[in-house]
């Protein structure tokens, strides 16, 4: 006997969540879009309903009793004739001059809408007294959800949009559904864009694979054999179906399945930026938060001149220091990457990094000193915890948002900017690749490894977005309350 009234509680429970759901939702345009959208079945179904509860429903049966009433008092008359004589002493003061026929549709045209304006008012007023609220679809759909029936009957038909219900009546998976979505619109956008720049940039692909020397016969089956000679909208559209479907087909210069070739030299750059974000992290978090807690000490002076150093310190020209220190005159390290030797790795994660470690070292120490000196810091010392205890717990906790924020925006920097640093150590990724084929330029491989790094980059934004979520608990309960 427990277990079956638990169940009933449990399913009587998920329809009121289901419910509420479906209530916030059908506020807001672009979801009630998707709802109705989703569950088009259902959706035609209730609005069946609606149309027949609506003819029996007491506000329309009030409506046309609240008309019958003002017919009878001789209501319309009493706005035609007081509307008339407005118009008139308006025409009057601005000198107008209005035949007769134009009056008369003007005080037709007010009075009609003053006289439902009126009857609208006053049936909303007889609703309020008699404690009744208008039907409405949302209200229809909400009061059906509470059948058992209407369950087993449109689940079916409706599983999208109860799918889309679940999601948004759960907080973390609709936040992490719309920064996904918001993702999906942000690569749209990125390939759009970049598509339009090598579109209408002044370089000629047949011309600059084929040479000075190509016919024009030549350039024109060059152009059709790409699908050059085709409208602006068909190129893009074909551009964004190959991305989607991961079949970019071939490049322009070497006749190589584009797909394949960034599938072989994006795992480099996202491998080099991956070993220099983990580095950058371990070093520059503990050197933020020993400044802070060491402030205007000889420490804190040495570590942010060092920071400041390697923000300042351009990448090419720092790779090419090491290779002519650590390579040509130590011999410790190789010059040039080599994928079977660990060390050729060493300098160009060293260089990548330096910038990222500098930029997480001063938010750390920045971002701590804005909290070790708050309240909740001193109770926390006044319980009796460690320093270290106080430093992990409180202080750097607290303090961690900007500073995911900044390894998320400077992680897209290091990605989009590998291209510096794999040129100088002759590093066969995706930067170098797209730099190389830019002057041609080979529009689909541009395309593929400008748009694939944007969906990296979007990914990264979206665990960084979520990770908010992970450490701070006000905005965990914020989006409890949304």
């Amino acid at each position: 006997m427990r277990v079956e009234v638990t169940r009933k509680f449990d399913v009587t429970e998920a329809t009121a969540v289901f419910r509420t759901a479906f209530g916030k939702m059908f506020a807001y345009p672009p979801y009630r879009f998707l709802l109705l959208l989703l569950g088009a079945p259902v959706t035609f179904a209730v609005w069946l309903v609606y149309l027949y509860k609506r003819k029996t429903d007491l506000y329309s049966s009030e409506l046309a009793k609240t008309r019958l009433e003002l017919t009878a008092a001789h209501y319309r008359d009493e706005l035609r004739a007081e509307i008339r004589e407005q118009l008139q002493r308006k025409h009057l003061f601005f000198g107008q001059h209005v035949s007769q026929r134009q009056l008369n549709r003007q005080v037709e045209k007010a009075a009609e809408a003053q006289f439902r304006a009126a009857i609208k008012e006053r049936t909303e007023q007889k609703l309020q007294q008699a404690r009744q609220q208008r039907l409405n679809f949302a209200g229809t759909f909400q009061s059906l959800m509470a059948h058992p029936l209407f369950w087993v009957v449109s689940f079916v038909p409706g599983l999208p949009m109860y799918v889309l219900l679940f999601l948004y009546s759960n907080p973390y998976l609709k936040y992490i559904v719309e920064r996904l979505v918001m993702s999906v619109f942000v690569i749209l956008g990125v390939a759009v864009i970049v598509f339009t720049i090598l579109y209408l940039s002044p370089f000629n692909p047949a011309a600059n694979i084929l040479g000075e020397t190509a016919t024009d016969e030549q350039i024109a089956a060059f152009n059709q054999m790409y699908g050059l000679d085709q409208p602006y909208l068909v190129q893009l559209w074909n551009n964004l179906k190959g991305i989607f479907t991961f079949d970019l087909g071939k490049s322009f210069s070497g006749n190589e399945e584009i797909t394949s070739t960034i599938a072989r030299k994006f795992p480099i750059t996202l491998a080099l930026t991956v070993i220099s974000l983990l580095l950058a992290m371990a070093i520059a978090l503990p050197i933020g938060v020993i400044s802070a807690v060491k402030r205007n000490s000889f420490l804190d002076y040495a570590f942010m001149l060092i920071a400041l150093i390697g923000l300042s310190i351009p990448n090419f020209w720092q790779g090419l220091v090491f290779i002519l220190t650590f390579s040509i005159k130590l011999h410790w390290l190789p010059a040039s990457y080599n994928p079977q030797n660990w060390l050729s790795i060493v300098m160009p994660v060293v260089v990548l990094g330096t910038g990222l470690t500098a930029a997480v070292a001063r938010m750390t120490r920045s971002s701590t000193l804005e909290v070790i000196h708050e309240d909740y810091m001193i109770t926390a010392r006044a319980k009796g915890l460690s320093q270290r205890q106080v430093l992990l717990r409180h202080a750097v906790r607290n303090a961690i948002i900007p500073i995911i924020t900044v390894i998320g925006m400077q992680f897209g920097g290091m990605l989009g900017g590998a291209a510096v640093t794999e040129k100088v150590f002759n590093i066969s990724g995706i930067g170098s690749y797209i730099v190389d084929k830019q002057f041609i330029p080979d529009i689909p491989s541009i395309m593929g490894g400008v748009v694939y790094t944007a969906i990296t980059i979007s990914l990264v934004n979206v665990v960084v977005d979520i990770s908010y979520a992970f450490f701070d608990p006000r905005i965990r309960s914020r989006l409890k309350q949304d």
